[in-house]
């Protein structure tokens, strides 16, 4: 199908972490991803609190690919509620994980804010669902066109 590649995927294991407070939640869930041989995976779930927080949103009128200039990184010092966290858990080229995150977080004052999620520390708590998808030939590559690494799947399967 033209504009659209898919593999099919079968769930495995499910985790539930509690990540605790002045940790980093990238760093974390990468330890975790290498301890338990997790290679494949994607957040079902995040809440928590975090500070120091930094993520990026890609500027208003932006093109293709994506470069530094056309984005913006925000830095936010907390703390700030954890409503959402979503992505996924990728082996990259060289077969490192690579956490493609983003996020959604709220000030005091109840403005949210979010995006690509670089990293955050853990300020109260974080409880974070994994599960663990079964994906062979499913991994994070530097996309030319985008600018910014993406998933790519093999096609070793025909098409139906």
């Amino acid at each position: 199908m033209q504009g659209l590649w898919y593999k099919q995927v079968e769930q495995g294991r499910r985790f539930i972490l509690k990540i605790s407070p002045g940790e980093s939640l990238r760093q974390r869930l990468v330890e975790f991803a290498k301890e338990v041989r997790l290679d494949h995976a994607v957040v079902v779930s995040a809440v928590g609190s975090v500070q120091d927080l930094t993520f990026r949103g890609i500027k208003a009128g932006a093109k293709l690919p994506v470069t530094p200039p056309r984005m913006h990184v925000h830095e936010l010092a907390g703390p700030l509620e954890l409503l959402a966290l979503t992505g996924n858990l990728l082996p990259d080229e060289r077969g490192e994980i690579d956490c493609h995150l983003h996020v959604i977080a709220s000030r005091s004052s109840g403005d949210v804010l979010g995006g690509h999620l670089f990293d955050a520390k853990v300020f109260a708590t974080c409880e974070v669902v994994l599960s663990e998808i079964h994906a062979e030939g499913v991994e994070r590559h530097l996309s030319r066109t985008g600018g910014i690494p993406t998933v790519f799947i093999t096609d070793d399967e025909p098409a139906p």
